[in-house]
């Protein structure tokens, strides 16, 4: 172990320390008796997975790296699976929904893929997850609750819940309305004829033989054992139950599952057991400040983040704030990828102690990679923008001249571009309006040409910017913003853009001239 980083990470108010550390006291600094710290994270498979089940899995890692700096003993994290929960509902992001309504109540491991990919739609939901979190190399066991209870592996915590059953039902039975408490129990048995997951009273329980009694729908009297996969919990138990029988040591939820968890704990200690540490986090929102859900699809995927920015910017978006509620909607992604370069940019420069409290370190493990990106992922899209681009080839004509490079080998700045052709294509041509210049506009335009037809050095950023200021104030633009609002919804028809210095040394300054050509002559709106 680095005893200077440990040293310095101790104090360090980065929030996966912060966590680590609370962590590290709750345990005493003893190895616990499985011999290792056990982190989970957990999700239900009844939809697809959206990108705030990745978010617990990625926040979870950062504070498993963060302890593995504090401290030498072993850990390990599970991503567990609730797919033998009983399929309540049929998503509205589905194909084959007719199919689906066959199935209601099995549970999610029985209940066919409508993707017709995967022998059920659990499945379809734990590879696609898998999926995700392989893409950025996460190291993790996954764990699915039907293998779990069928293989007998929480039969030992669910006797223990058997024997503790009044108990349980004093705590959760004042949380329920009247009509849910005439019928809760924390067993659901699964019914043999029909394979689905119950939801009946219990009308006797056995702690000798360890079964329950219930009536199903035809009126007959039925004994099963609560043991071997027969019997699966609600989800407050399934949750108290899992941490006993894993001995869980950390986890984290959103803020909606706080009441939850509080129950869940006081099950688990009524079963003799330890609630694990635990951070709450806060919710992820769509555009329209709503919750995003598995059943309804709102929100980003995690397949659409991709689509338009890199692993690295998501992992950004997941590190900053967790304890902030967050909007999730297109226009986060190109800022995001920019953000993440600034940080990686001013890593190379920072001591220790700063360089830990950077998000680039957490992201990367400390193992912050050599990268140098000369043109921002906005530049790119303002390219695409005022070259219309339709493909790659276009864009790099620009980037190669301003960066003297000779060929496309740089794999950073090609998959930027590709990405950012995609984000043009889909959210930024649809939306373009171009305004013509009035008298006063045309003016400072002219003066303008004439100012970049003299600049010597066509990349210098510096003196292109500030002949673009100095024009600004030769025109009596007394609110200079009012200058930059003009000249970018002039010529690039949108209301924000680039520092229009930057951009013209990129794109050009006898592009540039040419650009404010057309624009009066009006060409650009037409």
């Amino acid at each position: 172990m680095d005893t200077n980083l440990k040293s310095i990470a101790e104090s360090s108010n980065a929030w996966p320390f912060q966590e680590a550390l609370r962590l590290l006291k709750s345990l005493n600094g003893k190895i616990p008796e499985k011999g290792y710290v056990l982190f989970e994270t957990g999700y239900g498979p009844s939809g697809l997975p959206h990108i705030g089940t990745f978010g617990e899995v990625a926040r979870t890692i950062l504070v498993k790296n963060a302890f593995n700096v504090l401290s030498d003993i072993p850990t390990k994290l599970i991503t567990f699976s609730d797919d033998m929960d009983g399929f309540r509902k049929v998503p509205d992001n589905v194909p084959n929904q007719e199919m689906l309504a066959l199935h209601i109540d099995e549970p999610l491991t029985s209940v066919p893929d409508p993707f017709e990919k995967y022998n059920s739609f659990g499945e379809h939901n734990n590879e696609k997850l898998k999926s995700f979190l392989n893409q950025f190399e996460f190291e993790y066991e996954f764990m699915s609750s039907t293998e779990c209870y069928i293989n007998g592996d929480f039969d030992n915590t669910l006797i223990s819940i058997l024997n503790n059953y009044e108990k349980i039902m004093n705590i959760m039975l004042p949380t329920l309305g009247k009509e849910r408490q005439a019928t809760y129990s924390p067993f659901l048995p699964i019914c043999e004829e029909t394979g689905k997951v119950l939801q009946v009273p219990i009308n006797k329980i056995n702690t000798e033989k360890n079964t329950i009694e219930y009536t199903n729908k035809n009126g007959n009297t039925i004994t099963t054992k609560v043991t071997g996969g027969k019997c699966k919990l609600q989800w407050k138990a399934d949750w108290a139950m899992r941490w006993a029988a894993l001995d869980v040591n950390y986890e984290m939820n959103g803020k909606d599952l706080s009441p939850t968890f509080d129950l869940s704990k006081n099950i688990v200690q009524i079963i003799g057991a330890k609630p694990p540490v635990n951070m709450v986090y806060e919710l992820f929102l769509d555009e329209n400040g709503e919750k995003i859900s598995k059943s309804r699809g709102n929100g980003l995927s995690i397949e659409e983040w991709l689509s338009y920015g890199t692993k690295e910017s998501l992992s950004l978006y997941m590190y900053q704030n967790p304890k902030r509620a967050k909007k999730l909607h297109f226009d986060t992604i190109p800022k995001h990828v920019d953000e993440y370069s600034r940080y990686l940019s001013s890593a190379k420069e920072q001591n220790l102690e700063n360089k830990i409290k950077n998000p680039v370190w957490h992201i990367h493990n400390g193992n912050i990679p050599e990268m140098n990106q000369e043109i921002s992922y906005s530049m790119l899209l303002n390219l695409a923008s005022v070259c219309n681009a339709t493909n790659s080839d276009i864009l790099w004509g620009f980037i190669l001249k301003y960066t003297n490079n000779k060929d496309k080998s740089d794999s950073l700045m090609s998959n930027l571009i590709d990405k950012a052709l995609q984000y043009y294509k889909d959210f930024i041509a649809p939306n373009k309006k171009y305004k013509n210049p009035n008298e006063l506009q045309i003016a400072a335009l002219m003066n303008l040409k004439h100012r970049l037809s003299k600049i010597k050095n066509v990349k210098d950023a510096e003196e292109i910017q500030s002949e673009v200021y100095e024009t600004g104030k030769e025109y009596n633009y007394t609110q200079l913003k009012d200058w930059f609002s003009a000249l970018y919804e002039i010529l690039l028809g949108q209301k924000q853009g680039p520092r229009i210095g930057s951009f013209i040394a990129i794109y050009g300054c006898d592009e540039t001239i040419e650009l404010i050509n057309k624009a009066i002559k009006g060409e650009l709106v037409n």
